[in-house]
C-alpha cells in the first residue's frame, strides 16, 4: 500500500471514528452532534477576506448581527463540504433575514488557502453577501483557532465544528459534529428565541 493510500485510509477512519463519537455522544439528546455553551475571547488579529481585503476579526465579529462561524480549508473533500452546504442552506432559508446574520468560514490551511481560493470556495456553494471566508498569516490563524478551541496540528485531523453567537451575548453556542442543514437552521432559530 502506498503512503498516499495509507494517508487516505487513515483520514477516512479518523472521520468515521469522529462521526461515531459524535453519534454516541449526541444519541443521548437525540442529536448527532454535541452542543455546549462556551465563552471565547476573540483575538485582535488581522485576516484577509475572499477579496484580499484586511479584516480586523475582533471588530468584525463584534457585530449587531448573529455570528455563525466554522473552520474549513479550500481543498477539503470530507468535512468542509458538509459544513459549507449547511451554510448555503441556512443562508437560502433566511431569505431577507439574511442581512441580520454573518456567516464566517475561517481557513485552517493558510499556507495554501489564498483569498482567491477562498473566493472560489464561496462561489462553489453559491454564497450570497453576508458569508465571508478568511485566511491570513499562519500565526494569526493559529491564534484564532486556539481562541476557539479548534486548533489541530494537521489539517487532515480537523473536526466538524460550528459556533454561533447572538448579538450582544458573551456566550457562544458550540456545535461539535456534522450538523444537517436543518439542524443548523434549528440551532439558529433557538438562538434567536433567547
Amino acid at each position: 500500500m502506498t503512503r498516499l493510500n495509507l494517508l487516505a485510509t487513515s483520514t477516512v477512519w479518523t472521520i468515521v471514528f469522529l462521526f461515531l463519537l459524535v453519534v454516541s455522544a449526541g444519541a443521548k439528546e437525540g442529536k448527532l452532534y454535541k452542543r455546549t455553551m462556551e465563552e471565547y475571547v476573540v483575538p485582535d488579529v488581522t485576516l484577509l477576506d475572499q477579496e484580499g481585503q484586511e479584516v480586523h476579526l475582533k471588530s468584525y465579529l463584534d457585530s449587531e448581527k448573529v455570528i455563525v462561524l466554522d473552520f474549513i480549508y479550500g481543498t477539503c473533500t470530507t468535512i468542509c463540504p458538509v459544513l459549507s452546504v449547511s451554510f448555503a442552506h441556512l443562508q437560502k432559508k433566511l431569505g431577507e433575514a439574511r442581512d441580520t446574520v454573518r456567516l464566517v468560514s475561517i481557513s485552517i490551511d493558510p499556507d495554501n488557502d489564498t483569498p482567491e481560493l477562498m473566493k472560489e470556495h464561496l462561489q462553489k456553494y453559491g454564497a450570497q453577501p453576508g458569508w465571508d471566508a478568511f485566511t491570513g498569516k499562519r500565526d494569526n490563524i493559529i491564534e484564532v483557532l486556539t481562541a476557539f478551541d479548534a486548533y489541530v496540528t494537521n489539517k487532515m485531523n480537523h473536526y466538524p465544528l460550528t459556533i454561533l453567537r447572538a448579538p450582544g451575548e458573551t456566550q457562544w453556542v458550540r456545535l461539535y459534529g456534522l450538523l444537517s442543514a436543518s439542524d443548523l437552521r434549528k440551532e439558529y432559530q433557538q438562538l434567536m428565541k433567547k
